[in-house]
């Protein structure tokens, strides 16, 4: 009997102990236990913790896995981030921290307050693991790397920058033939400001405008391009690359199959072109074993006796070297991410942020003056009416929308453009401007469809509703909104654009709202290049080894020219070398 109570009484305590263990792990977080080594000994535990960090988007969750004081991976398992963007920056992130075994490491450039959300989410993880970082704040960096000199790298043809327009010059040149080809990008994701486009302009002969019975000839293409101050002969180099763009694209799978009327295009009827088009160029570009360095940037050209003979660049661990190439290609974009240059060139737009790429910063410009190229059209930039002033996504298109300051005032026409717009906002109450549509708005164009469903608006009812949470005036604004609508519906005259509205705002909700600014979205100006891609100096002469394409150039049309005159670059560098 007793035996009998001592072994009931064993097995209970080893039940109760087992039943501890499990709910100990429930606690805790998810482990996996490793098989006992060394005599009986167990290893430590891999577990799970969780952290959160603030985003561009919004908050941010990883799951962190540790193996006592080791970081094993990293996941993140929720986020608001811009794909083309997180989709590049991820990776890097990621390696670095493993790398590091700590999120005290350098953000990835083009992508840093993502890079932020993760390092602190993962600090805020393994905190819980025991291993404490400290705190994790927006310049956190690594530590600073010793400056290097290294030997010259030798190359048939150097690419400067890794945007459409750059990519685009390396798989023309690669598939000319050229077997050594260099890209390099200074942010450490290939990007481009393309990436963030939601129609691919000027596109002709496609498959897309075919099957919707448009037809649009060279001829047709050069008679509307004349009014531009491009040079006849780009303007019909340009035409031919439009013409055979499509079927170029397609061969690589890129499909832009939404024709939107005209010359515009998007990847699908819900899917914006240019991060559609920006992947597929990146998958091209590896598939053709094109010599890809990101975190590198070019400083300056090498010239002899007039001629391009490569570039210097500087590398992430401050390496420092010379690519020596036959051919040079820049492709480095315009210079709006770099106020002081457009106070410069531009004076009066530095008061504008941008909706550009911030790797826009016209590294090369002083470059091309020192040495006398030509450049021309530099106080010329691009403004983009209205931007999601958090973000710098382009927003707007609606087919109806009033524009309202923070007392609830329409202020201006919403027709009204340019710097005129741009300055118009930044004057009102806390430099504060709302967009408000319909869901007729709401129903007529993609891109708000698209940021509504991102979570980027507020939405309401009624204006009541919107007031609340712009925090607005919502007497005002309801007074502003009938006195719109009453007008409208009369056909009266507007009072800000002196004509009659198109249509009133629909009398009942939903409506959708979101503060708003304008924004330089791209710099016209540039070092003049002919036909063949060619960088000109100021008396006209061809700066031999020398190409350019994209907003870096003279001539800035838009995502498709720069892909098209990427081709033309690449095409006629390889050319040069056979």
């Amino acid at each position: 009997m007793n035996k009998f109570w001592g072994d009931y009484r064993e097995n209970s305590m080893k039940k109760l102990i087992c039943l501890l263990c499990v709910g100990a792990m429930v606690l805790t977080g998810c482990t996996t236990k490793n098989e006992p080594t060394d005599g009986g000994k167990t290893e430590q535990e891999l577990a799970t913790y969780t952290g959160k960090g603030s985003g561009y988007g919004g908050e941010l969750t990883v799951e962190v896995d540790m193996l006592g004081s080791e970081i094993k991976d990293i996941r993140v398992i929720d986020h608001k981030e811009s794909s083309p963007v997180f989709s590049r920056a991820l990776p890097v992130i990621k390696e670095r921290i493993l790398e590091a075994q700590s999120p005290i490491v350098d953000s990835v450039s083009a992508a840093t307050f993502s890079s932020y959300a993760v390092k602190a989410a993962v600090a805020e993880a393994a905190k819980q693991g025991g291993v404490d970082f400290g705190e994790i704040t927006f310049t956190t960096k690594g530590e600073e790397k010793p400056a290097k000199e290294l030997e010259a790298v030798q190359t048939q043809l150097v690419i400067v920058g890794g945007g459409p327009a750059g990519l685009s010059a390396a798989i023309s040149a690669k598939e000319a033939g050229l077997e050594n080809v260099i890209l390099i990008e200074k942010l450490d994701i290939l990007s481009g400001n393309g990436k963030f486009d939601m129609n691919f302009f000027d596109l002709i002969n496609s498959e897309a405008q075919k099957k919707a019975g448009i037809e649009y000839t060279k001829e047709q293409f050069i008679e509307d391009k004349k009014t531009s101050t491009d040079s006849p002969e780009r303007i019909e180099a340009w035409a031919e690359g439009e013409y055979t763009l499509d079927a170029w694209l397609r061969g690589m799978g890129i499909e832009l199959n939404q024709s939107n009327g005209g010359t515009n295009h998007m990847a699908e009827a819900d899917a914006y072109a240019g991060e559609h088009i920006q992947e597929g160029l990146e998958k091209r570009a590896k598939e053709l074993n094109v010599d890809i360095r990101t975190g590198t940037k070019g400083n300056d050209l090498i010239m002899e006796n007039g001629e391009c003979k490569g570039v210097m660049v500087t590398n992430n661990n401050n390496e420092s070297y010379n690519i020596l190439a036959a051919a040079t290609i820049i492709a480095t974009g315009g210079f709006c991410s770099n106020k002081e240059l457009v106070a410069e060139y531009a004076p009066g737009y530095e008061v504008l942020n941008t909706s550009n790429q911030l790797g826009t910063t016209g590294d090369f410009v002083k470059v091309f003056e020192k040495n006398g190229f030509a450049m021309e059209n530099m106080d010329m930039v691009r403004v983009f009416p209205l931007i999601i002033s958090v973000r710098r996504d382009l927003t707007g298109g609606a087919d109806q929308f009033i524009l309202v300051n923070k007392e609830g005032n329409r202020f201006i026409a919403e027709s009204a453009g340019g710097i005129k717009l741009g300055t118009t906002i930044q004057a009102q109450s806390d430099g504060a401007a709302y967009y408000i549509t319909d869901q007729s708005g709401y129903d007529s164009f993609y891109r708000i469809r698209k940021h509504v469903n991102a979570g980027y608006y507020v939405t309401g009812q009624t204006m009541a509703e919107i007031a609340e949470q712009l925090g607005i005036d919502a007497e005002q604004l309801q007074a502003t909104f009938d006195s719109f609508n009453a007008a409208a519906a009369a056909g009266e005259n507007d009072e800000f654009s002196g004509k009659p509205e198109n249509r009133p705002m629909d009398a009942q909700g939903p409506y959708y709202a979101v503060r708003v600014e304008s924004a330089n979205h791209m710099t016209k100006g540039g070092v003049v290049a002919n036909e063949k891609a060619q960088v000109l100096y100021e008396d006209g002469s061809v700066v031999k080894g020398l190409y350019a394409s994209g907003e870096v150039t003279w001539q800035s049309g838009g995502y498709s020219q720069s892909v098209s005159f990427g081709r033309v670059a690449g095409e006629n560098a390889a050319a040069s070398l056979e």
